[in-house]
């Protein structure tokens, strides 16, 4: 039997400690409230992101100073053309004893850490790609016929340029399905953009504070999947996704013109985890309509495949869904 006076401490404990982290994260990383809160929504949930934005907005420090203010071990690779599989997911090694026998040793890579920022993913050719792959899906990786367990939690932050596509390999669709929420990173408003500046080119800060323990963290995500979710709101998601697919007769008049292929399945399940990670992070025990609203772009606009009339007419994902969602409240 679930005890209600416990559960709601416990809420109450997260809700404050998770306030205390983005208004630490909110302080360095200036004019970009929504994206801090969800970057805390995806790991809450137990999930990935790929961050989306130009070059210079802050994206390194933003997961840098996440992993700090959670006590999680971060390393970061930067994604080339020629970085190898073994260059993320690590290598056997011969070495040699003192009496001349030799053994193989495995070289963990930078893919055993808690907070992996993979900077500017699709600069990573299709092979290194795939070899996140496992990663992301099963927390493991396999090398050699070996298989080794990822450390606990396990968060992948990826970033890509959408400028500059020379040189890039785009992301299939198979590893956009992987992260749980595609993240737009705008340029900042001037106000913030003079804060950033007063801020960046004087003495330097010092790193934040550890403020959420790793274990509060994990206990945190165990919550995240006790929070209930009525039927209603559970058919709306529903709804939504299939209101994405432009064959369906649910589906409004802009998604039949301007959209290939819809959401799979995996992206009603992306909404309502972040749906609840949303509601334990304002201290609700229940989902509502305004977590879905709020993070539909987010979960489902890179699991939508466009034509090529929505690119010529400069027509955004984003957009979609929220005509997709309209007419999902309609039923």
């Amino acid at each position: 039997m679930v005890d209600a006076g416990k559960m709601q401490r416990e809420l109450a404990s997260v809700r404050d400690s998770a306030e205390q982290v983005r208004t630490q994260i909110t302080a360095r990383f200036l004019g970009q409230d929504d994206v801090v809160e969800e970057l805390l929504v995806a790991l809450l949930a137990d999930g990935h992101v790929l961050l989306e934005g130009a070059p210079g907005l802050g994206k390194t420090m933003l997961v840098r100073s996440l992993s700090r203010a959670l006590d999680l071990d971060f390393r970061r690779v930067q994604c080339t053309p020629d970085l190898m599989p073994a260059d993320v997911l690590g290598t056997r090694i011969l070495d040699e004893d003192e009496r001349g026998g030799r053994r193989f040793r495995f070289e963990k890579g930078p893919v055993f850490t808690h907070v992996l920022l993979a900077d500017e993913i699709n600069r990573a050719t299709p092979r290194t790609q795939a070899a996140l792959l496992e990663a992301m899906a099963e927390r493991q990786v396999t090398i050699f016929g070996e298989t080794h367990a990822l450390p606990v939690p396990f968060f992948v932050v990826a970033t890509q340029n959408p400028i500059e596509m020379e040189g890039t390999y785009p992301l299939p669709e198979a590893q956009l399905d992987r992260f749980l929420m595609k993240i737009d990173v705008g340029a900042p408003a001037l106000d913030a953009l003079v804060a950033i500046l007063e801020q960046t080119t004087g003495t330097p800060e010092a790193d934040g504070s550890v403020i959420l323990a790793r274990e509060a963290l994990l206990r945190a995500r165990a919550l995240v999947r006790e929070v209930p979710v009525s039927r209603d709101m559970l058919a709306l998601a529903a709804r939504l996704v299939i209101a994405t697919r432009p064959e369906d007769s649910l589906a409004p008049e802009n998604v039949r013109r301007f959209v290939r292929y819809g959401s799979s399945p995996r992206g009603a399940q992306s909404l309502i985890l972040a749906a609840k990670a949303r509601a334990l992070l304002q201290g609700r025990l229940f989902v509502d309509e305004g977590d879905l609203a709020r993070l539909a772009p987010s979960t489902l606009r890179h699991r939508l495949i466009l034509n090529y009339e929505a690119d010529a007419s400069g027509t955004r994902a984003s957009d979609l869904i929220r005509d997709a969602f309209e007419r999902a409240r309609r039923g």
